[in-house]
C-alpha cells in the first residue's frame, strides 16, 4: 500500500506565503555570484578537524590535496603532486608541482607538505587525524619539491587517504610541536584551492571569490567568480528563497518536494546517484543483553525477509534508489552482489521466527535518527511478522551514546563512505573488532573485511571482500536496505553537473 507523506502540503504553504511577500529577483548570474544554502551551520573553515559533508564541499573549493579522485572513473591522480613512486611496499616518494601558490601569494614547497603531515601525525588527540593516518609511520623532506612517506605496513589505500582527507597547510600555520593551535585556520583559511575566502560570518554567511593564481590542476578553472554560502537551517525557507530567486542551489531535498518544485517551472529538479546506503546492523553478538533473539541466525534472516524494501523505495524513497543485497554500495571497488539474497516473504519470516523458538514473536527496540517515514515503514513491516517493535526515533547524538554503551540491539543507519568508491571506507568503520558499530561478534568478518588492507594486489583484495561480504549476508549480520538518491534544486540559470558518487563538486558549476 502506498504510504502518503504530509511534507508537500507544509512546504507548499511556506512557499505560498514567501511568494506572496517577495517578488522574484534576478538570480546570481547577473553579478556572477552563485548563492547556495546549507542546513548545517558553517562554524569552522578548516576541514582538517571535521568529517561533515558540508565541510567536504567547502574544502573542495578552498583546499587542495596531494592527489585527486577523478569524478568519473574514481581513479587516484596526481594533484599538488606531479608524480609518485613506490620504492617498496611501505615507502612512497612524491614529487611536487612547482607552480602552486597559497591564497596569500606564497609558494607551496616541500616544507609545507612535510609540516602538514607531521602535524597530523603528532595531533593524536584529533579523532579524524588519528583514524586517517593510522598507517603512516613518518614523513621526510627529500628535496625542495619532494617528500617521502614511510608506512607502518602495506596499505593499498594510502593515496586515497591523501586525496580524500589531508589538506595541505602552510608551514607553521598551526604553530610548532607541542604548541599547536588547531583553531588557527578556523576563521581565516589560507588555502590552495580554486576559491579563496573573502569574508566569513560564522553560522550565517561565507563569501568566496575565485583565486586568479590557481594552478592548472585536475579541477580546472572555475567558471563562476563568486560563491556565497548561506546557513539556513529550515529546509522550507531554503526552498522559498530558491523560488524567489535569492538562492541558486540546494541539496538533500526530499524527493516529493523536489519533484513538486521542479514542476512549478521556477526551479530545476535534478536527481542522481549517491554513495550513501541504508542498513540495519543486528546484535548477533548479544552485546545489548542476555536472551537477545537477534543472536539466532534464523531470527536475523527473518527480519530481512519481513521488510518490503521494494515497496519502501517505490512509495517513500523514489528516484534512482535501488535495493542492495550486500553490505556495500554497488559502485565501490570490492563490492559484490554474489551473496545470499533475501526476497520479501512475510510468511517465511513468520516461520523462521517460530522455528527459532518465538511462535508468539518477541520485543525489539529499533533505533533511528533520520528517514523517519522509512523507519516507521520498517517498523510496520516487522510488526506484521510478529515482532513487537518499539521504534526509538532520536537525535544522532543520543543514538551514538547508546550504541557506545552497547544498549542498542538494532538501528537504522546510513553511510556515505565520504564519497570513496572502495569497500574499505565501510569496512574500516563498521567491521573493526573494536568498533561499536560492529554488532556481529564475529572475528572472521573483521579478519576478511580489514585483511584486504594488508595487500596491494587488487585481485586478492576483491577475493577477501567477497568472502567477507558473503559471510555477512549468509549470517544476516546486516539488513542491507537501499542505495540513496541525491536530489538537488537549482535556479534556471545554473548548470550543475550531477556527481556519480553523490558528492557535489561546486567548483564545476557554471551559468547557462
Amino acid at each position: 500500500m502506498k504510504i502518503k507523506t504530509p511534507i508537500i502540503k507544509s512546504v507548499l504553504m511556506i512557499l505560498m506565503f514567501a511568494l506572496a511577500a517577495v517578488q522574484p529577483v534576478s538570480a546570481g548570474k547577473k553579478d556572477d555570484t552563485m548563492v547556495i544554502a546549507f542546513v548545517r551551520e558553517i562554524l569552522n573553515l578548516d576541514y582538517m578537524h571535521t568529517t561533515k559533508r558540508e565541510y567536504i564541499m567547502l574544502s573542495d573549493l578552498i583546499d587542495e590535496t596531494l592527489f585527486h579522485v577523478d569524478e568519473t572513473t574514481f581513479e587516484i591522480k596526481p594533484n599538488l603532486a606531479i608524480s609518485y613512486n613506490y620504492s617498496d611496499d611501505k615507502t612512497i616518494d612524491v614529487v611536487l608541482r612547482q607552480d602552486v601558490t597559497f591564497h596569500d601569494g606564497s609558494k607551496m614547497t616541500a616544507d609545507d607538505v612535510y609540516y602538514t603531515y607531521q602535524y597530523v601525525i603528532e595531533d593524536k588527540a584529533n579523532k579524524p587525524h588519528k583514524t586517517t593516518v593510522r598507517w603512516l609511520e613518518s614523513v621526510e623532506k627529500t628535496g625542495p619539491y619532494s617528500v617521502r612517506f614511510r608506512l607502518k605496513t602495506t596499505y593499498p589505500l594510502a593515496l586515497r587517504d591523501m586525496a580524500r582527507r589531508i589538506r595541505i597547510r602552510q608551514n607553521g600555520i598551526y604553530g610548532t610541536t607541542g604548541n599547536y593551535d588547531k583553531n588557527n585556520q578556523a576563521a581565516t583559511l589560507n588555502g590552495l584551492g580554486p576559491y579563496k575566502v573573502k569574508s566569513f560570518d560564522p553560522g550565517k554567511e561565507l563569501i568566496l571569490e575565485r583565486f586568479d593564481k590557481y594552478f592548472e590542476g585536475p579541477k580546472g578553472k572555475s567558471a563562476i567568480a563568486k560563491i556565497k554560502i548561506r546557513s539556513i537551517p529550515d529546509l522550507g525557507t531554503q526552498q522559498a528563497e530558491l523560488m524567489t530567486g535569492n538562492i541558486d542551489w540546494i541539496y538533500n531535498v526530499p524527493m516529493d518536494v523536489a519533484q513538486s518544485m521542479g514542476k512549478t517551472g521556477r526551479a530545476v529538479h535534478l536527481e542522481g546517484p549517491s554513495m550513501r546506503i541504508g542498513f540495519i546492523p543486528l546484535d548477533a553478538g548479544g552485546y545489548s543483553g542476555e536472551g537477545n533473539p537477534l543472536t539466532k541466525v534464523n531470527v536475523r534472516r527473518a527480519i530481512i525477509h519481513a521488510i518490503d524494501r521494494e515497496n519502501i523505495i517505490t512509495n517513500l524513497v523514489g528516484g534512482t534508489s535501488k535495493v542492495i543485497d550486500s553490505a556495500c554500495h554497488p559502485i565501490q571497488f570490492g563490492c559484490t552482489d554474489d551473496v545470499r539474497k533475501y526476497e520479501y516473504n512475510l510468511e517465511k519470516a513468520k516461520a523462521l521466527i517460530a522455528d527459532a523458538g518465538y511462535p508468539d514473536g518477541f520485543k525489539l527496540d529499533l533505533w533511528a535518527y533520520r528517514e523517519q517515514q522509512v523507519s516507521e515503514a520498517i517498523a510496520s513491516d516487522l510488526t506484521k511478522a510478529g515482532i513487537k517493535v518499539n521504534l526509538r526515533y532520536s537525535k544522532l547524538s543520543a543514538l551514538n551514546k547508546a550504541r557506545r554503551a552497547r544498549q542498542i540491539p538494532a538501528y537504522f543507519g546510513t553511510w556515505a563512505s565520504g564519497g570513496t568508491a572502495d569497500v574499505a571506507a565501510i569496512a574500516n568503520v563498521h567491521w573493526s573488532i573494536d568498533s561499536d558499530r560492529n554488532l556481529s561478534g564475529d572475528p572472521k568478518v573483521t579478519e576478511l573485511m580489514l585483511g584486504a588492507e594488508n595487500t596491494k594486489d587488487p585481485g586478492e583484495r576483491k577475493e577477501l571482500y567477497s568472502k567477507g561480504l558473503q559471510l555477512i549476508a549468509d549470517q544476516a549480520y546486516w539488513v542491507p536496505l537501499y542505495a540513496f538518491t541525491a536530489n538537488y534544486l537549482t535556479s534556471k540559470d545554473l548548470s550543475f553537473p550531477i556527481p556519480l558518487d553523490g558528492l557535489p563538486r561546486l567548483y564545476k558549476t557554471s551559468w547557462k
